[in-house]
């Protein structure tokens, strides 16, 4: 199969994409104190050159003081980080191309590498990040309604600046996501519960204030997964019953796209189909969908940042998938890393000239 139809255009709200591909957030931390520098906006704008149709940032954290565990992480607030994502998202826009920040809370953390540790401890739904393993202190509800409302500003500052889009980031044991874990939500308040459904209300409340503060017309994108780095088979929502019990919520608060993270997108969320997680998500909610997870590489993508080579792969069971309308788009990530134009080739037939990754690229901002 031909991957002519990965590059049809895509239009919703203020989204209006040359293609289907999207390039994944990707944490790399090279924004020193959590400004983004010219070094950042090259980065970004060689993708877009690329012809990426939609790139979403790496993780770029709320004005909430222990949002971040890394020095080095982007900020999406402040005069000095905006103006530097000012002029990354003018630049992309220079070269023909489409970006929405991922906006980011880390909630419960372990310590960073570097020994670097925010002023206040670590928050989140409880002490916990993962069963067993504390490391700061549960939000009051005070905190929550804090944090809530620093999601919504950081949402208005990225339609300010003249972001596409904007997508929060909801997955992979991230401050949203262990809100969703029973896990790590252990509350008895409304942000609590014993359902999946009930634990939504967090994430509900934060899609609301976005949408209260940018507008029906902004194109909003929530990231999800099933998996945490504590626990690679965790289901959050068990069977197609409590995956509607999970997204609907999301959906009907204003949720445009989801954007359903996996490690490898060929694998069935559920048995008895083949549909994968984004699959099941679009059959549930009726939303567009991102696939993502080791498209276009031979390694999983944990292994590849713990120092796991891989190789350029086929894309031909991606694209049975999408010609059947599993999905809508479909999110690449280290591919992009090691060949900036990777949309270019795969859209000219080029396959033989991508390059495979290798940890050692990790190094770089190129």
């Amino acid at each position: 199969m031909k991957p002519d139809i990965l590059f049809h255009p895509f239009q919703l709200k203020t989204l209006n994409l040359r293609n289907r591909i999207v390039m994944a957030p990707m944490t790399r931390s090279f924004s020193s104190n959590g400004v983004p520098g010219q070094n950042v906006a090259e980065y970004y704008t060689r993708r877009a050159a690329g012809e990426v149709g939609l790139i979403l940032s790496e993780g770029t954290v709320i004005d909430r003081p222990s949002s971040s565990n890394d020095a080095n992480v982007p900020h999406f607030y402040g005069e000095e980080a905006l103006a530097g994502w000012q002029n990354v998202i003018n630049s992309v826009h220079q070269a023909g191309g489409q970006m929405g920040p991922q906006i980011w809370h880390m909630g419960i953390m372990d310590n960073h590498h570097s020994g670097w540790t925010p002023s206040v401890p670590f928050e989140g739904p409880s002490e916990f990040n993962r069963p067993g393993f504390a490391n700061g202190k549960a939000m009051t509800e005070s905190d929550i309604a804090d944090t809530i409302a620093a999601f919504g500003r950081a949402a208005a500052d990225a339609k300010r600046l003249g972001f596409d889009c904007v997508e929060l980031h909801g997955a992979h044991g991230y401050l949203i996501d262990q809100f969703f874990w029973e896990g790590t939500n252990k509350r008895q308040d409304q942000y609590g519960g014993n359902t999946i459904a009930a634990r939504t209300r967090f994430a509900v409340d934060v899609i609301k204030e976005v949408r209260r503060q940018v507008g029906d017309e902004l194109a909003l994108i929530i990231r999800l997964s099933q998996w945490k780095p504590a626990d690679f088979n965790n289901k959050l929502a068990k069977n197609p019953e409590e995956l509607e019990q999970w997204l609907t919520p999301l959906a009907d608060a204003g949720v445009d796209i989801f954007h359903c993270s996996q490690r490898r997108f060929w694998e069935a969320e559920f048995e008895g189909s083949d549909l994968n997680f984004a699959g099941w998500a679009k059959k549930v909610t009726g939303k567009p969908t991102i696939t993502v997870g080791s498209i276009g590489l031979s390694g999983e993508f944990i292994a590849g940042f713990q120092g796991e080579s891989s190789d350029p792969s086929s894309i031909d069971e991606l694209l049975r998938r999408f010609d059947r309308g599993d999905f809508d788009l479909v999110a690449v990530g280290r591919p992009l890393i090691a060949n900036p134009d990777w949309a270019k080739k795969i859209h000219e037939g080029r396959d033989a000239e991508l390059k495979g990754f290798s940890r050692e690229l990790l190094g770089q901002l190129v």
